[in-house]
């Protein structure tokens, strides 16, 4: 018989703070909250292991903020008594608003700012100045206010948060970490939260933590089959872009997606080409401000975009080796500099994602786990659909290996798509892809940086003063400096393949529906499309029948 779960209210936990909880609808805690919280709430050390979208932020967070309420009983001093070191900037503001939310109703009692961002150094010396009670940073950028003495924490300093310790490790900040680390006090409580217990995680447990108490949850780093569908799909660079194009133009892919690129020159290729066919999308690279960066991601956890085209940049595992000299070089001839403390594909929480969708396969079995850890967070469903190339085939093989050494549930189906089925679609894929040249993704890129350095400054601004203006900014408008081809945006019938009529909806106007009265049969006329299925799991292609068959 299963143990009994642990509920929050069973935690002795503060009554503003579970009021905070309540209102963010959590019913019980996750098994990281419901192991660790209570060890917290002892004093204890913790080195944590989790899979991402396990719920480690309020892990962490609902103990410091249980500390600091009883502490506020019997000291009035105010000072900086809890630090979260996070590796990049999105995830600081992921955490600062995650802590927000809990101290709702404390929000007099506990105060929180996030110094990650941007801003110069002098910016957030006021901040700094009225000693929030936690600071959330980058190692760098907290290292250079203890350095500057905008910060001082070796005599205040109660709690110790180092959230995905082994990213910070690839993101170069093991120097910046030790240094930084002189500056604390003695004596403190720490929280390692980490994917990983590799050695330099290891070696930080020595600098950090004092007789940890070492929590291993025994969960594989990826849902099971019932809660995620993986499917890979073998396919040359032109079928990636003629699938690609079939699969969002026909609505085959439903719900809000992540596409997931090897590079920036990939990532506006592929919006340049969707746009021909007047397909939305959002990028999101290290290129972008973090102002951006943050607002595109809140509005896609809003709603307003189905599709983000992701980076998932492989030079920001050395960002203090060679691609970081060569950062250096471009800054200096009045090049863009890439954000070394930029990263999405881990740590990011991106709401109700349906589908993640890797268009270039990725280099790492870590890399692929934390992309497609972007769907099927928590409770929910997601797909995972991966396009692989003959020469990709050993890091399919690679992949496979390592996640079915966890769970044979694991494994990646093929996607039986039959490629000759969307024949009819390639000449216009090939005309897309001969007007996305060289010139006109540098002539994008420039485009996208000027427009969204004018809308981070209007973010740090003016929305500040005209919340309800925020919704306007949209970060999908087209980039293509050429003319799109109108005809390209409506799909005729006779494209469509036979299988997919009664589940493809493609974006024709009302009046050329009406204009079109094709004689049906009495089978297809009781097809209709079922908008709550997703396609990608109800219905594959196999043998030489060509009709669709239902999976479940």
């Amino acid at each position: 018989m299963a143990a009994e779960r642990l509920w929050f209210h069973e935690m002795g936990l503060e009554e503003r703070l579970l009021q905070a909880i309540a209102k963010l609808g959590w019913a019980q805690p996750t098994l990281i909250q419901e192991k660790a919280i209570p060890l917290a709430l002892e004093g204890k050390d913790l080195l944590a292991r989790a899979r991402t979208g396990s719920g480690k932020t309020a892990a962490y967070a609902i103990p410091i903020i249980e500390h600091l309420l009883n502490t506020k009983k019997t000291v009035c001093e105010q000072a900086v008594r809890g630090l979260v070191l996070v590796p990049t900037k999105e995830l600081g503001q992921q955490v600062q608003k995650m802590i927000r939310q809990l101290t709702s109703c404390c929000v007099r009692d506990v105060r929180v700012a996030d110094v990650s961002g941007q801003a110069d150094i002098s910016a957030q010396r006021p901040i700094l100045m009225e000693k929030p009670d936690i600071v959330i940073g980058t190692p760098s950028r907290i290292l250079l206010h203890l350095e500057q003495h905008t910060l001082n924490l070796c005599n205040s300093l109660e709690m110790l948060v180092i959230d995905e310790a082994d990213l910070l490790f690839s993101f170069g900040f093991e120097n910046d970490l030790k240094n930084l680390l002189g500056h604390l006090p003695k004596i403190y409580q720490a929280f390692l939260m980490s994917a990983t217990f590799n050695e330099d995680v290891q070696a930080l447990k020595e600098l950090v933590l004092h007789n940890p108490v070492i929590l291993k949850l025994q969960e594989s780093q990826l849902p099971d089959s019932s809660q995620l569908t993986q499917y890979h799909i073998k396919c040359e660079e032109e079928e990636k872009f003629l699938l690609i194009y079939t699969l969002l133009k026909l609505s085959l892919v439903r719900g809000k997606t992540i596409v997931f690129v090897n590079s920036i020159d990939r990532c506006y290729r592929l919006k340049l080409f969707l746009e021909q066919f007047s397909i939305s999308s959002c990028v999101l690279n290290s290129e972008l401000p973090v102002h951006s960066r943050c607002h595109i991601i809140g509005e896609f956890n809003h709603g307003f975009y189905d599709y983000i085209i992701a980076t998932d940049e492989q030079v920001l595992t050395d960002a203090t080796g060679t691609e970081g000299k060569k950062n250096k070089k471009k800054h200096s001839k009045g090049g863009k500099v890439k954000d070394n403390e930029y990263g999405v594909a881990r740590g990011v929480d991106f709401q109700n994602v349906s589908n993640v969708i890797n268009f270039d396969f990725p280099l790492t079995v870590e890399s692929y786990i934390h992309r497609v850890g972007r769907t099927a967070r928590v409770d929910n469903q997601g797909t995972a659909l991966t396009f692989v190339s003959h020469t990709e085939l050993p890091l399919l093989q690679h992949v496979e290996e390592a996640l079915t050494g966890e769970n044979l549930d694991c494994a990646l189906k093929p996607y039986q798509f039959r490629m000759e089925e969307i024949e009819g679609f390639r000449y216009r894929c090939k005309d897309a892809m001969r007007s996305v040249t060289k010139q006109s993704i540098k002539e994008a890129r420039l485009k996208e940086i000027k427009q969204e350095l004018l809308n981070s400054q209007r973010l740090k601004t003016y929305f500040e003063d005209n919340p309800r203006d925020f919704q306007l900014l949209r970060h999908d408008k087209p980039l293509h400096p050429a003319i799109v081809k109108p005809h390209l945006k409506n799909v005729p019938d006779y494209l469509i393949p036979q299988t997919l009529r009664g589940v493809a909806n493609p974006f024709i106007s009302k009046k050329k529906r009406r204009r079109r009265k094709v004689p049906q049969s009495s089978t297809q006329k009781k097809i209709k499309p079922n908008r709550k299925q997703n396609p990608l799991k109800n219905f594959t292609y196999t043998g030489k029948k060509k009709k669709a068959k239902s999976a479940s």
